[in-house]
């Protein structure tokens, strides 16, 4: 069962939990397979990616979702009834997304592109009103995120297992720690040291 690594706004598989998630998988568990697509910018292009990439492996996935990226996951979660971690997610991206209207730029790769009021739009419509797997989940926040705040999250995944960690900040400081933990819960694999 692969696990799909599903990275956040202006981000990419270059991040650092991306990348450590894969070097982690590699050492410890490599029979399973990371996939961490490079998300278009574009919100509706970038949910059918993810879809492509669940549907297929033909059977179930575990996800790994971060800031928007565990937006995305919470949806694919709920569609195709998957567990989901969640680090850091955004509840309400597109509340946060109209500051960035107009040009951007990727911080990895340097891509620029265009936010435009409908790509705003194709988010909310992704939002997830009530979630009906609340065992699918298990949250890790991080009081210290100065981009999110945390007890936004607290409260939308009230039910589903979640950690929250003082201090910290938004990229969610010492994440590798969690692997062995998020391996097992994503049933991934057995024996994890």
């Amino acid at each position: 069962m692969p696990l799909v690594y599903i990275h956040g706004f202006n981000s990419s598989p270059a991040s650092l939990k991306a990348r450590q998630t894969a070097a982690w998988l590699q050492k410890n568990c490599p029979a399973v397979s990371f996939v961490c697509p490079a998300l278009a910018s574009d919100p509706a292009r970038a949910i059918a990616q993810l879809q492509l990439e669940v549907e297929k492996t033909g059977g179930p996935v575990g996800l790994v979702g971060s800031s928007m990226g565990g937006y995305y996951a919470t949806w694919l979660a709920e569609k195709y009834r998957l567990k989901a971690v969640l680090i850091n997610p955004a509840v309400k991206p597109y509340d946060l997304m109209v500051d960035y209207l107009g040009v951007n730029a990727n911080y990895h790769t340097g891509e620029r592109y265009h936010l435009e009021q409908c790509h705003v739009n194709a988010v909310k419509d992704l939002e997830v009103p009530v979630l009906q797997n609340l065992a699918n989940y298990w949250v890790l926040l991080q009081t210290g995120d100065e981009v999110l705040n945390y007890r936004l999250a607290e409260s939308r995944y009230n039910g589903c297992r979640v950690t929250i960690e003082q201090g910290g900040d938004h990229s969610f400081q010492h994440y590798e720690r969690h692997l062995p933990a998020i391996i097992e819960f994503l049933g991934l694999a057995t024996g994890v040291s």
